[in-house]
């Protein structure tokens, strides 16, 4: 399908439909604990960036930051000058300058923005801080199947380098969501009989979540805002950094609840928001799920239409020495020497791949989705993704049309990992 007319220019211009300004905020996680950091317009998250499902939208950015940025809009199909990652050529905001972004909205779902910058060891800049916010493209066709639409951005506050088996770690002093830690900010409010769609972003810079509501199941309706061919129920949902996932819950256990980190640990350090139901009074409850497997396959369908062509990507950790920190490879080598992956447009490819670390990789290709076909040994169809996270010594197979030309990024969405050479570049030909 042919794209609209779409790029980048300087401001100032015709009004925009959104207005994006990267700035220092602080942040009241609770009483007494205010954080300085870098965001969006004043807040985090930034405000929620929504419109119709291919509707042309123009975005005007203002860097009001003393430092070049960049704002990278995860899981559109958009053209690589617009993305928003300088290694496709988008241009980079210079400080106190502004640049105007105009692509069309699609696809549908739960997306999000962020900034897109490298870290190294400065964890006061990229994903470290609070340069996020959701983008909610509304599908032409919604059953709109419930009464309330929720939210959360989860996230951790404060980093520091922790030392673990002589590697160096990202470790955090605060967790919380939507910026507010577990008891502050306001509760989500239900009443009984509902059903609450809860849009749940992991916006972490290096860790994974599992989040459970007591006495409650998630219906998952899509994963990275693509519909699931098979919905399905589960006691918890999982998320890699970067992962979405849009769940209905139906509210028929009245009370006072604790929506949080299965950890407990996670929950008492912030990662946590409480639900109340109407004409109830008490403490928050927090009762632990029972024990429960996070699978991507069984939201899926029996795979078909094998694609023609395999590429493996082999991820292998290099030892960097001890309390240093590690750097990462792609088929033996680190970004920026990382072979190009070229694919021809129109072309369906089996991307596979091989985790040979003992780490799992959250990894996510620009301007395309991906169809899960093989999670660590299982075989799937029909999931389609932008984020999939890889489990240690294992693969995933994934498949790939090429159907959005020009140069695209592949990484770990894990900042550390990508910072330290876990990145590659894919070019049609």
């Amino acid at each position: 399908m042919p794209r609209s007319v779409q790029g980048q220019s300087a401001c100032p211009g015709e009004p925009a439909d959104f207005a994006i300004r990267i700035q220092n905020v602080s942040v009241e996680l609770a009483p007494r604990r205010t954080i300085k950091t870098v965001g969006y317009n004043g807040s985090v998250p930034g405000p929620i960036l929504r419109i119709a499902e291919g509707k042309e939208v123009t975005i005007e950015v203002h860097n009001e930051t003393s430092v070049p940025e960049l704002v990278h809009w995860h899981g559109l199909h958009i053209p690589s000058n617009v993305d928003g990652s300088a290694e496709e050529g988008t241009p980079v905001i210079p400080p106190r300058d502004c640049r105007r972004y105009r692509f069309s909205a699609a696809p549908s779902g739960t997306r999000w923005y962020h900034t897109h910058t490298m870290a190294m060891r400065n964890l006061n800049r990229a994903s470290y801080t609070g340069q996020f916010g959701f983008f909610y493209i509304e599908p032409r066709r919604d059953p709109g199947r419930y009464d309330q639409e929720i939210f959360l951005a989860l996230k951790e506050w404060s980093p520091y380098f922790s030392s673990q088996d002589d590697d160096i770690e990202v470790a955090y002093k605060y967790l919380a969501i939507n910026g507010r830690s577990l008891g502050h900010g306001e509760p989500v409010r239900v009443k009984t009989g509902q059903r609450i769609m809860f849009r749940i972003l992991n916006a972490s810079a290096t860790t994974s979540r599992r989040i459970a509501l007591p006495g409650h199941k998630f219906q998952i309706a899509a994963l990275d805002g693509n519909p699931v061919p098979a919905i399905r129920t589960a006691g918890i949902v999982e998320l890699g950094p970067a992962e979405r996932i849009d769940a209905v819950v139906e509210m028929n256990q009245p009370g006072i609840w604790i929506l949080g980190a299965t950890e407990n640990r996670d929950r008492e350090a912030g990662m946590g928001i409480v639900v109340e139901y109407a004409n109830t009074s008490g403490e928050p409850s927090w009762l632990a799920p029972q024990p429960e497997t996070w699978d991507y396959t069984i939201f899926g369908r029996t795979p078909s239409n094998e694609p023609a062509q395999s590429i493996p990507l082999v991820f292998e950790k290099k030892f960097a020495g001890s309390h240093w920190v590690d750097k990462w490879s792609i088929n033996g080598k680190s970004f920026p020497k990382t072979d190009v992956i070229r694919v021809r447009e129109n072309e369906r490819y089996r991307l596979i791949f091989d985790n040979r670390s003992d780490e799992a990789h959250p990894v996510h290709l620009h301007r395309h989705s991906f169809e899960l076909l093989k999670v660590a040994g299982v075989p799937t169809g029909g999931i389609m993704k932008d984020v999939v996270v890889v489990p240690a010594k294992a693969q995933v197979e994934v498949g790939l049309v090429a159907n959005n030309p020009g140069p695209t990024l592949f990484h770990c969405h894990q900042q550390m990992h990508m910072d330290y050479g876990f990145m590659c570049i894919f070019e049609y030909f």
